[in-house]
């Protein structure tokens, strides 16, 4: 049994998945709605509880397979799907600085004139809950 799952409880769990609704994307619109629970969850920090914990990770899968279907991610440029993403989620430049480590990297990143380092590609690929390869 998974340590992780082995914590939570069966009932709570259950009502959770109730409220939220967790499905294969299909559109857009869900896509925002499951980008939106993700972003409250994420809000709580190390308040989350186990079932809310399994929850953001099964909605960070969902997100991730339903981008990289969408905007096939996989053949652009890692700079082109740094862009995408930001778009997607309505990011600005200021709001990935602090993730690239200042507004001048990320400028030059944004605009391909930099690459994107291993570990950027990490911080990255957590924040948008998406494999660090697609930034490598």
């Amino acid at each position: 049994m998974n340590p992780a799952t082995s914590a939570i409880n069966p009932q709570k769990y259950g009502r959770l998945l109730a409220k939220v609704k967790p499905a294969v994307i299909q559109t857009e619109a869900e896509n925002e709605r499951m980008l939106s629970i993700v972003s409250k969850l994420m809000s709580k920090g190390e308040k989350l509880t186990p079932e809310e914990a399994v929850l953001l990770k099964l909605l960070g899968r969902l997100i991730r397979d339903f981008e990289e279907h969408f905007y096939h991610l996989e053949d652009a440029a890692p700079h082109e799907v740094l862009r995408e993403l930001m778009d997607a989620r309505g990011l600005k430049q200021n709001d990935i600085s602090k993730l690239l480590g200042s507004k001048a990297r990320a400028s030059e990143v944004l605009n391909g004139k930099r690459a994107i380092s291993k570990a950027q590609a990490k911080t990255l690929a957590e924040f948008f809950s998406i494999s660090a390869e697609l930034f490598i």
